[in-house]
C-alpha cells in the first residue's frame, strides 16, 4: 500500500528547491545526502548538473540518466572517494542525524577544495509550529517531526559547520518567515 504524502510536504520541498537551485553551478557533480525515497530534488536538477548521486536509507538503488542513488544507513562513512563532489546538498536532513559532526566531516572529505555544502535546517522558532502542523492538523509528516534531534539558530549552525567541521565562508539567511535556515559553506582551498 502506498502511503499518501501529507498535504504540505510537496509544497515545502518545492520551496527548498527554488531556494537552492540557483546556488548550484551548471555542470556540477552533486551529492544529495538524505535524498528521500525517490530522489526528487536530484531528478528536478538533472538537466542543470553533470552528474548527481543521492544517498538515503529510504531510497532503492537506481541509475537513471545522470542520476544514481544508493541505499545507505549512515554510520560514520560515505562510500565515495576524497574530493569527489563539487556540491553537497542536505535539505531538511541534518536535524535528523544523531551525530552531526561525523556526517559533516565526511561531507568535507568528499568535497573538492572550494566545494560547497548547501543545507537547510529548521530554525528554533519553527519547532512548536511544525509540531502543531504535524500532530494536530496532520499536514506535515508526524514521523519526520518526531525524528528531529535538534533545531538551529544561526549561531549554533555556524559553530557546528565552521568550528567543528572546518568549513569556511559561512553564508546564512533565514527563510520562510524565520522558520528555516538556509546556509552555504565551502571547503578550504
Amino acid at each position: 500500500m502506498i502511503m499518501k504524502e501529507p498535504f504540505l510536504e510537496p509544497i515545502l520541498r518545492y520551496l527548498r528547491l527554488k531556494r537552492v537551485i540557483s546556488h548550484i553551478p551548471k555542470n556540477s557533480v552533486v551529492l544529495d545526502v538524505g535524498c528521500g525515497s525517490s530522489a526528487t530534488f536530484l531528478k528536478s536538477i538533472s538537466p542543470h548538473i553533470k552528474q548527481g548521486f543521492g544517498v538515503d536509507f529510504k531510497v532503492k538503488d537506481f541509475h537513471l540518466g545522470n542520476i544514481q542513488t544508493k541505499q545507505l544507513m549512515f554510520e560514520n562513512h560515505l562510500p565515495f572517494k576524497d574530493e569527489s563532489f563539487d556540491v553537497v546538498t542536505m535539505l531538511a536532513v541534518l536535524e535528523h542525524i544523531e551525530h552531526e559532526k561525523d556526517i559533516l566531516k565526511e561531507i568535507y572529505r568528499v568535497l573538492v577544495p572550494q566545494g560547497k555544502l548547501i543545507l537547510t535546517v529548521p530554525s528554533v522558532w519553527s519547532q512548536s509550529i511544525l509540531e502543531f502542523l504535524a500532530y494536530r492538523l496532520k499536514i506535515v509528516s508526524e514521523a519526520e517531526i518526531r525524528d528531529h534531534k535538534r533545531y538551529y539558530k544561526r549561531e549554533n549552525l555556524r559553530k557546528v559547520l565552521v568550528d567543528l567541521a572546518g568549513f569556511q565562508g559561512f553564508e546564512h539567511q533565514y527563510f520562510q518567515v524565520w522558520m528555516n535556515n538556509f546556509c552555504i559553506v565551502t571547503k578550504r582551498g
